[in-house]
């Protein structure tokens, strides 16, 4: 009896390893997966859209012509500034909506098990960190028996960027990290690999 007892717990210990590592390597894909899409993702960048490419161009030639002035000491004050008849002073403005800010498409990826979120974040996030860190954390609430994991952003123009709306993303992004998919898999099993290694060696 007692040598019956003995096997089961060796049964249930290997099963609860095998979904505990299953687990991990759900949530290193997962990871890598949100970490890219994050990542590629555009940020909004005024001076590169369409309609504001003849203001980009033409400030930039001002900056240049007040540049070569420099070069000309006669053009120079006795402190070395550019005298102001030198220099050219005027711009055009770089249209934007009224508080405009970069970082809201990058700042909607959502992590969800078994159902698409359908709603935005609000967030702003430039960088991305706080994306990947509420991502991460909602990974980690993976467990075995979970049917599906959606990647999801709900701004009304994701599709657009997916297309390739924007030069900083033209493949879009979901189908490049869908593409790489494998290679994310392989990576996350061969880390889990090491870890379980390095802990049965300790």
């Amino acid at each position: 009896m007692g040598e019956n007892n003995a096997f089961t717990a060796a049964i249930m210990a290997f099963v609860d390893k095998a979904k505990a590592n299953q687990e991990a390597v759900v949530r290193g894909v997962g990871i890598k997966i949100l970490t890219r899409l994050v990542q590629m993702s555009p940020v909004g960048n005024p001076e590169l859209w369409a309609i504001n490419q003849t203001a980009v161009a033409y400030n930039s030639a001002v900056a240049e012509h007040n540049q070569a002035q420099i070069a000309d000491p006669a053009h120079l004050t006795k402190t070395g500034r550019l005298r102001k008849s030198a220099r050219k002073s005027d711009g055009m403005d770089v249209k934007a909506p009224p508080g405009y800010t970069g970082g809201r498409f990058r700042g909607n990826w959502q992590v969800s098990f078994d159902n698409r979120t359908t709603e935005e974040t609000a967030r702003i996030d430039k960088s991305g960190n706080m994306t990947i860190a509420a991502g991460v954390a909602a990974l980690s609430l993976f467990k075995v028996g979970m049917r599906d994991i959606f990647f999801c952003n709900n701004v009304p123009y994701a599709y657009r960027l997916e297309m390739g709306h924007s030069k900083q993303a033209p493949g879009g992004m979901v189908r490049i990290t869908a593409a790489e998919f494998q290679q994310f898999f392989s990576e996350a099993v061969s880390e889990v690999k090491n870890d379980t290694g390095h802990h049965n060696g300790a």
